[in-house]
């Protein structure tokens, strides 16, 4: 990045309503973060549609923020009640609340914030360095490519269903049909259209996203008890800050625990939760002696290694995201959702030929972590009010930010009937067990693979398979979807052998 862009992306990022939208989304998704039965990528879903009439560096970096704020929120509430409010914030759980029996709560909740914004930074460094550079390469992307990288994006479903993975690619095709539905892009016949104007142009993005996470989620915490949480706010006496000596001591654990959740981020799928796992297993295998009888019985250096893993999977999750278009997980598929509402098409245009506003977004995700973690520093004691807030009273609010939010994007009522079917498919499809986001993997990527495929059988002229191996970057593509098929059967067979190889030397 030379300085003349930097100094764009620096006008474009510093002014009163980028500001104002960057505080917001952080203030907002700690909240979200830290009220059980919320979570980060229900939030964005819910304010996708108020980005719409925002300018484009505005609406994205108050998404980013609301991602990286909420994986952070979601500690407050696994720290004081043992409640995790983010699937992130489980592993924090573990020693949190045990520092919070002991009366450190305050302290806890301090470190916490402390990793997650060194884990934050850490990742949108990484993001501004790798970003870039990846890009460039798909800058050489034609249809076959396109097809191909869609093809490799869907293969993370599997990572995206909760453990069953039949139940998940069910989810995903459906996604897929519900993408064909409108105008035909090469013939411009209707598809599954049964007559109504309101689907030629397909399945409208927004409306279904709001409807599968956001109203979905509400109607599954209306149906839980009723009244407050009550947060052990006893365990918020005593000093707030750790000691210099203490972070000293956890300095190492959180820089190790960053690189981890980079990592993991930018692997598609994995998510933040398996990051916290990792970043805590591996701090608990370097640590030695007293220290490592600690862990899961209130270690500070456990909350430090899950909370900056967790948060630095946010920013690793963004490089895949921003140049290839590949959504690593549920919440930054609605991110890319919102991006191509403001006509952002993830790659190398996005570097080329809008590179101050995405270089501008970059770098209000880096503003965004560091202004979470003053104020989670600062204001974590009055947060605790956040896992007060009854049930009754959030869930006609949210249903009120669904219907207004998904009629104020086209106002259109076919756009609200179209999110209250989405909600009560997405409710249906919790209750049994298969998750949502596969659906939304499918609908965006469903349209890329559909015009790829189609441009590219007619680009080959007849000789397809040829065609594709001809191309040095399809062959690359090839490569990791078979490596991607073939993962799962090599490591389910390794763990076959393990035992077997034991049996045979006992």
């Amino acid at each position: 990045m030379d300085s003349a862009l930097f100094l764009d992306a620096l006008a474009n990022l510093f002014t009163v309503e980028v500001l104002l939208a960057i505080t917001a989304g952080v203030v907002g998704g700690i909240v979200i973060g830290a009220l059980p039965g919320l979570s980060g990528t229900m939030g964005i879903a819910l304010l996708v549609p108020i980005t719409f009439g925002m300018d484009p560096v505005a609406g994205i970096s108050m998404l980013a923020a609301i991602y990286t704020s909420a994986t952070y929120g979601g500690s407050i509430s696994a720290i004081l009640i043992n409640t995790p409010g983010t699937p992130a914030g489980a592993a924090t759980a573990l020693d949190g609340y045990q520092l919070t029996r002991q009366g450190k709560g305050a302290k806890a909740l301090a470190v916490s914030a402390i990793a997650s914004m060194i884990g934050g930074v850490v990742s949108a460094f990484a993001l501004l360095l790798l970003a870039p550079p990846l890009a460039q390469v798909s800058l050489a992307f034609s249809a076959p490519e396109y097809f191909l990288l869609a093809v490799f994006g869907l293969l993370i479903i599997g990572s995206l269903s909760a453990g069953s993975l039949l139940k998940g690619f069910a989810a995903g095709v459906l996604g897929l049909l519900l993408a064909t539905v409108g105008i035909d892009i090469l013939t411009g016949y209707p598809r599954f259209t049964f007559g109504t104007t309101a689907l030629q142009s397909g399945i409208e993005l927004v409306p279904a996203l709001i409807g599968l996470f956001s109203l979905s989620q509400v109607l599954i915490l209306a149906e839980g008890r009723d009244g407050a949480t009550e947060a052990m706010t006893s365990g918020l006496r005593g000093r707030a800050m750790p000691t210099l000596a203490e972070l000293k001591r956890i300095l190492g654990t959180i820089v190790r625990s960053s690189g981890i959740g980079v990592f993991v981020g930018i692997l598609p799928g994995a998510g933040g939760d398996i990051g916290s796992w990792v970043g805590y297993n591996e701090a608990k295998r370097f640590s030695k002696g007293p220290e490592k009888e600690e862990f899961g019985r209130g270690s500070l250096k456990g909350v430090a290694a899950a909370e900056s893993a967790n948060n630095a999977v946010t920013g690793g999750a963004m490089i895949p995201l921003l140049t290839l278009g590949i959504p690593g997980s549920s919440a930054t598929a609605v991110i890319l959702g919102g991006l191509l509402i403001h006509g952002m098409q993830p790659g190398g245009a996005l570097f080329t030929e809008q590179a101050d506003t995405t270089y501008a977004i970059m770098l209000g995700f880096l503003l965004a972590n560091i202004l979470m973690g003053i104020i989670a520093v600062a204001g974590a004691r009055y947060l605790v009010i956040a896992t007060k807030v009854p049930v009754r009273v959030l869930v006609p609010i949210i249903v009120a930010l669904c219907v207004v939010g998904t009629y104020a994007v086209n106002n259109s009522v076919a756009d609200v009937w179209v999110m209250l079917v989405a909600g009560l498919v997405g409710y249906l499809m919790r209750k049994v067990g298969v998750p949502p986001a596969p659906i939304v993997l499918g609908l965006i990527l469903g349209a890329i693979a559909e015009k790829g495929v189609r441009q590219s059988l007619v680009m080959a002229q007849g000789d397809v398979l040829g065609y594709y191996l001809s191309r040095p970057l399809s062959l690359v593509l090839l490569g990791l979807i078979l490596m991607s098929l073939l993962a799962p059967v090599l490591a389910k067979r390794m763990r076959r052998a393990v035992p077997q190889k034991a049996e045979v030397e006992t």
